[in-house]
This record gives structure tokens, C-alpha cells and sequence, in this order.
């Protein structure tokens, strides 16, 4: 065992040996009214048994164990043993950027692979890696429409994820750009009067399908609009749905973003995620984060390397389409090995289970009194259930039967209080979808 200095004399003499005469000389540069002027409070250090046992009581108080109905961008899917098996291999935990990439050949496979399953997920000519999450990839491809277009407005549906939206605003109202909203009609985007809100100045329409309220968009209706006005059409995805909805690209979308959350990383009290952006070729040299290329060396052999690194660490400010900086790649090979194991059927088991479960739910719910959907138009894995009781009674009784679910959507739509948002992935069982319902009616009878 190594030895760790502890008596009085082992710390003078450490303290001697780098030159200062007490422990305060090494916070000389720390202001004298900000330090705390006390030891620290802190209890007798506990055994190895002592403190995880103490860490597990700690960690109960977060409800780790409830039954997860929660939506809105995370979700709890299954995750493949053979996800964090491979992912916590040391030289994929312990990699950094691969700045050279003589030395980073199987970090470089991995972004690689990872942008070759996004394109065939979403149907699109080219993807990059090292998006942050799905709102910042929204915000990024935002961007890369007004640099295409030379335009100053966007033209975004009320039904994308609010904090997507948010992130968009913090990311283009310094470069002036107008952000046009448009309106919720039966949780979906009103179609009735788009030529008010798209026009000649519009560089995107950028619209979530599903919809942040689990809804399915006309896409089709929306493409026709978009690219009538010269813009772009960006769509922001559950990758999870694509197993059996129609990918983008099909339907004509220019850049296709989303969270990758769902593909093989826990929920984790909402992060870290992996955003992922993919797009028309033509659009390339727009895009942000990296792009890893397939090339071969002197002697023929086949390699990795970064083609194209868009970002104001690697080239001229003025000349960068973004600041994204975080390596991203070991969130993303979590997704690569995730939809590697699954496969194409895979894929199209859980996106079908989902909605299989989630229609289930939406039934079964809906027969309990003061409870009724609150839209009609198709929908996913995720539906909005309308409640005639307060919304403080709808979440204590599910806590007392060990549920979670939501958001309540009043936080995000003033109008809409009382509405609760229920998540069902593939996970969840009809025992579980009973015990939800059967919390729920003890609210209609109290």
C-alpha cells in the first residue's frame, strides 16, 4: 500500500518541500472575504460498507427505483448489456479528441460508424459528430440555413420541444435574427395559414417529428411550404421512431437533427446526451463539429482521418461556421454500439412496442373519469392527457404507487394546465400501464 503522509511532521516537511511555510500560502491568490473561514463541517469518514450504504439511502431519495412514465426528450428504453460492456473499456473511456489521427485510428472508426448508422437512420447524405444534444444540434442547423440562404429569419413550429426553441433563441438573437413561431392547432402545426408566417425572407421551417407532444406533423405539407419560400426544411427527430416512420430524407428534409439519448444512454437526471445533425451533401462544408473520412494510407491500407473540422479551434475565426468544441464520442459510441446490436429490426421492434404500448396506455387511460387526450391527431409513444384535477393531487398519488410521469405542460404552455405528458417505450409493461391507471383513479374517487 502506498504511503500518504499524515502526522504534523510529514505535512511540514511536504509543505517544505515546494517552498511555502503553511497550507494558506497556497490560496495566497484566492481573496481574503471569499474563503471560509472555518474546517470544513463534515462527518467521521465512514468504512467501504458504511458509506455505500449510505450512497445507496442517498440515492433512493431521487425515487432511482419509480416506474418511468416521464417524456419530453428523455426517455427510458432499454439499453443492451453489451452497451456499457463495451463502453467502459479503458481505450475508449480514457480517449480524448483525436487531434492526431495516426494514434486515434479506433477512436476515429468509432465517429465514423456512428455517422454512417445516422445517415441510414435518417435517410440523409452525410453526418458529423460532437453535437452537444439535440437543442444545440437544432440551433447549429438553424444556422447553417441563414449562412445557405443569406436570410435573417427562421420560421420555427410552436410544437418543437420549448427548450429547443429556447436554445435557438439564446444561439441567433445576438445576430439579429427573427424567430417566427408557428401556431398549435389540435397538438399539432396549423396548416391554414403558413404563407403569413413563410416568405422571402425565411432561411428554414424547422418542425419536430414527433412533435414535442408525442403528435405526428404533417411533414409533407410543411416540406411543400418550406421549399415554395426558398428555405430550408430542418426536422428534428426521435431516432427511436424511425424504426418505423418514414426517415426525412424521404420526404424531402435538408438537415435532420435530434437527441441520441435514446439510443443505448441512461436518463441519468437528464444528461449527458449526444445531439446529432445530418444533411444534404451540398450542405457539407456548412455543418459544424467534425467529419471523419474514409481514406488509405502509403501503403494502401485503410484509414480514419478528420476531413473536415468547421470550428474556430482548428481554423480562423471568421472562417468557422461554429464554436462547438466538447468531444462528444464516447456518448456517440454509445448510440454506435446500441444500433449495431439492435439492427434494423431491432429498431423496428422497440419503435413498434412503443407505440403499441403508448396506444395501450392512451386507451386505458382514457376511461378513468377526469381524464380525457387532449388532441386527436396520431401519435407515437408519447400522448397529452388532459386531467380535471389539480395537477399537485395527479402527482402525489403517482408517487405514492412508485410512478413517475410528465411534464406538466402549463410550465411551457400557459394554456394548456393541467396536461400532463405520459411517455411509453418498450419497457414498460401492462402491469405497470395498469398500476398508472389505477393511481390515477384514486384521484377521480378522492
Amino acid at each position: 500500500m502506498k504511503y500518504i503522509p499524515n502526522t504534523a511532521a510529514d505535512r511540514e516537511k511536504m509543505l517544505a518541500d515546494i517552498g511555502v511555510s503553511a497550507v494558506a500560502d497556497l490560496f495566497a491568490d484566492i481573496p481574503e472575504q471569499v474563503r471560509l473561514q472555518r474546517e470544513l463541517d463534515l462527518p467521521p469518514a465512514l468504512s467501504e460498507p458504511e458509506l455505500v450504504r449510505h450512497m445507496r439511502q442517498l440515492a433512493d431519495k431521487n425515487g432511482a427505483g419509480y416506474t418511468c412514465f416521464l417524456g419530453g426528450g428523455y426517455y427510458d428504453h432499454y439499453i443492451p448489456a453489451v452497451v456499457p460492456a463495451m463502453l467502459s473499456r479503458s481505450e475508449f473511456y480514457t480517449a480524448y479528441t483525436p487531434y492526431q489521427a495516426e494514434i486515434s485510428q479506433g477512436t476515429l472508426t468509432a465517429i465514423y460508424e456512428f455517422q454512417t448508422l445516422i445517415c441510414n437512420l435518417t435517410g440523409m447524405e452525410v453526418a458529423n459528430a460532437s453535437m452537444y444534444d439535440g437543442a444545440s444540434a437544432l440551433a447549429e442547423a438553424a444556422a447553417v440555413a441563414l449562412g445557405q440562404t443569406r436570410r435573417n429569419q427562421v420560421a420555427v413550429a410552436r410544437t418543437v420541444h420549448p427548450e429547443y426553441r429556447q436554445v435557438m433563441h439564446t444561439y441567433l438573437t445576438p445576430r439579429q435574427v427573427q424567430i417566427v413561431e408557428l401556431p398549435v392547432q389540435d397538438g399539432v402545426t396549423a396548416l391554414d395559414d403558413l404563407s403569413s408566417c413563410i416568405g422571402a425572407r425565411t432561411a428554414a421551417v424547422i418542425v419536430q417529428q414527433p412533435n414535442f407532444f408525442g403528435c405526428l406533423e404533417d411533414v409533407a405539407a410543411l416540406e411543400k411550404a418550406a421549399h415554395a419560400a426558398g428555405a430550408l426544411f430542418i426536422v428534428s427527430v426521435d431516432p427511436i421512431s424511425l424504426g418505423i416512420l418514414q426517415p426525412p430524407g424521404e420526404y424531402g428534409a435538408d438537415i435532420v437533427v435530434g437527441e441520441g439519448q435514446s439510443l443505448g444512454l441512461p436518463m441519468s437526471f437528464g444528461g449527458p446526451g449526444v445531439g446529432f445533425l445530418a444533411a444534404r451533401e451540398k450542405f457539407l462544408r456548412r455543418i459544424p463539429g467534425r467529419v471523419v473520412g474514409a481514406t488509405t494510407d502509403a501503403d494502401g491500407r485503410r484509414g480514419f482521418v478528420l476531413t473536415l473540422q468547421a470550428r474556430e479551434q482548428h481554423i480562423r475565426r471568421e472562417k468557422a461556421t461554429s464554436n462547438i468544441c466538447s468531444n462528444q464520442a464516447l456518448c456517440a459510441l454509445a448510440a454506435t454500439i446500441y444500433m449495431s446490436a439492435m439492427g434494423p429490426e431491432g429498431m423496428r421492434q422497440a419503435a413498434a412496442l412503443s407505440a403499441e404500448k403508448a396506444a395501450y396506455a392512451r386507451e386505458r387511460l382514457s376511461r378513468i373519469k377526469g381524464f380525457t387526450p387532449a388532441f386527436g391527431a396520431p401519435f407515437f409513444k408519447e400522448f397529452v392527457l388532459k386531467s380535471e384535477h389539480p395537477a399537485d393531487r395527479v402527482q402525489a398519488a403517482l408517487l405514492r404507487h412508485g410512478l413517475v410521469a410528465g411534464p406538466y405542460l402549463s410550465r411551457f404552455y400557459p394554456e394548456l394546465d393541467n396536461h400532463l405528458l405520459i411517455a411509453v417505450t418498450e419497457k414498460r409493461t401492462r402491469d405497470e400501464i395498469d398500476r398508472l391507471a389505477s393511481a390515477l383513479e384514486e384521484v377521480a374517487t378522492c
